[in-house]
């Protein structure tokens, strides 16, 4: 029997129902049950892939392409279980879905109406592509009083409804904040978000309150009595050194054993947190410390390389150190030398992007690792950076640039207009849609047996996840591999170039596809791993 978890959040935003959410699965994934986590947004865009960065953070790409929300990537950190486009639901995708039925004639002559036509798609998207999981948790975004989400907040309501107690539950998470010139914590603001979310016909079975300081037994009470809940259901979610430390913090609350109780199920014994206490303990307690320049473009949300900083973390549990970040935008090293800023760090990374703003910083930041002998790992955009790098400064072609950045004498990156996924040609025009049409997705690569990236992965078949629309033009393979650029990596009919690396340097390494996606704290992804062992043995140098 398929149990289904609402969380909903009030207050304000950004209050970390994501997190929560993936706690909790991780927290019941750790008892032995089998989960699926989703994530409803209330926002009009199909999906975030056109969306910029700095306001909405980064695109966590799935396996099957799907361009999602960041909050699927907590969920595949903490639990270990690859989303798919079934788990990334926006209010454009259900409106587009409806409107396709409507003209399809599939509502035979019926006025389409938010209710019940959209609310029933948004039920059919909560309960499809299951497999017999146990648990679906379900995180709505945005906040509760948000006009967007009144759609999906009656969706749920009514889904609540038919599936019944034994078999749904809503948690709500809010805000208990410190006042520091009365020295009290107010429930107030919580109160008034629990009186709208049953303005909307939801009540909640459980609150996770977020707190700077302990929620005292009297504030408990209070906040279970107007709220009509059983104090022991007020959770009280105080702020935490690491993300990783939120599980354990969520379970010493009661957090899972709340839930299991709800749904009557066994919950006397204790889980097996064994691989987090773990976890938490190496991030506390490293042994040394690695540097770590991230040159990029989006330095004014952090949340634009969220993955990525994760990732880089995880390589830093794998090797018992802690990871310090520099985030460094690449338009410095337009105006100023690379090496005021790049001489103190133990490796240098140049992630994903789009469009040409910075791009010739990334080049110079290129430039230093390769001289200077510091370990170099390019993303994506990173590794094309470095092909141009390579192919300007070695291989003599001055006029060496991406198509990306407009026309140039040597388009050592290009637009891809076609490629293989399985067996299916996929093609696309240089004047087509943005939204989707990336190269997008785990795609499979067959690594040089005799190349670095070979003994990293233990292996010479890989699939990695995609999210690009430019590609490093074979046709100056030759060239570049004159020039000291080793093509480690292709793609299974050698048409597309997928990693790069230099045999004369300690650690110089660019991929085409994105490895941070499928990086865990409990299994880290064997390029950060490498790259920040390597970080780790050019501290002892220095």
């Amino acid at each position: 029997m398929t149990r289904f978890i609402f969380v909903t959040g009030g207050v304000v935003s950004s209050l970390g129902k994501g997190l929560a959410t993936a706690s909790l699965g991780a927290l019941l994934q750790a008892r032995g049950y089998k989960l699926r986590v989703r994530k409803f947004d209330p926002y009009l865009n199909i999906d975030p892939g056109t969306m910029s960065p700095h306001e909405h953070g980064e695109v966590f790409v799935t396996d099957d392409g799907a361009e999602t929300d960041l909050d699927l990537g907590h969920y595949e950190r903490f639990t270990g279980v690859p989303a798919r486009r079934s788990d990334s639901v926006t209010t454009g995708r259900v409106y587009s879905e409806v409107l396709q039925s409507e003209r399809r004639g599939d509502y035979l002559g019926g006025t389409v109406q938010v209710i019940p036509h959209v609310t029933d798609a948004i039920k059919q998207f909560a309960t499809a592509d299951l497999a017999g999981e146990d648990f679906v948790l379900c995180e709505i975004g945005g906040t509760v009083g948000d006009i967007e989400s009144l759609p999906f907040l009656e969706a749920i309501r009514q889904l609540g409804n038919e599936l019944g107690r034994a078999r749904a539950m809503f948690i709500h998470l809010t805000l208990v904040p410190y006042l520091k010139a009365a020295e009290e914590l107010k429930t107030k603001p919580t109160q008034h978000s629990v009186k709208e979310l049953q303005r909307s016909g939801i009540q909640p079975e459980m609150l996770v309150c977020r707190c700077e300081r302990p929620i005292p037994e009297t504030e408990r009470r209070k906040i279970a009595q107007f709220c009509n809940i059983r104090s022991q259901a007020v959770i009280q979610a105080l702020d935490v050194e690491t993300i990783y430390d939120v599980p354990l913090a969520y379970h010493a609350e009661g957090y899972d054993t709340e839930v299991l109780r709800h749904f009557n199920l066994p919950h006397d014994g204790e889980p097996d947190l064994s691989t987090w206490a773990e976890i938490t303990r190496r991030t506390r307690e490293p042994e040394g410390e690695v540097s770590i320049a991230v040159v990029g473009k989006y330095m004014g949300r952090k949340d634009a390389y969220k993955s990525l900083a994760e990732a880089l973390a995880h390589g830093g549990i794998a090797n018992n150190v802690r990871v310090k970040l520099h985030w460094i935008p690449s338009e410095i090293f337009e105006e100023s030398d690379a090496a005021a800023r790049l001489s103190e760090v133990h490796g240098i990374l140049v992630p994903g992007g789009f469009g040409s703003r910075g791009s010739e910083g990334k080049i110079r930041a290129v430039t230093f690792a390769r001289e200077q002998k510091v370990p170099y790992f390019g993303i994506c955009f990173g590794m094309q950076m470095a092909i141009i790098e390579a192919a300007r400064n070695l291989a003599h072609l001055p006029g060496a640039s991406s198509s990306e950045f407009g026309p140039c004498e040597t388009p050592v990156v290009g637009l891809m207009t076609e490629w293989m996924r399985g067996n299916q040609l996929e093609r696309r025009a240089a004047g087509g849609h943005l939204g989707g049409t990336m190269r997008l997705g785990a795609y499979p690569a067959k690594l040089a047996a005799d190349s670095l990236l070979a003994s990293i992965y233990g292996a010479t078949e890989i699939n990695e996840r995609h999210r690009h629309r430019y590609e490093v033009n074979v046709t100056y393979q030759k060239v570049l591999e004159a020039a000291g650029v080793h093509f480690s990596g292709m793609s299974p009919d050698g048409l597309l170039p997928e990693a790069i690396e230099r045999s004369d340097h300690p650690w110089f390494v660019g991929v085409q596809f994105h490895p941070e996606l499928r990086s865990r704290p409990f299994e880290p992804h064997p390029l950060f791993r490498s790259f920040i062992a390597a970080a780790l043995e050019k501290s002892r140098l220095l």
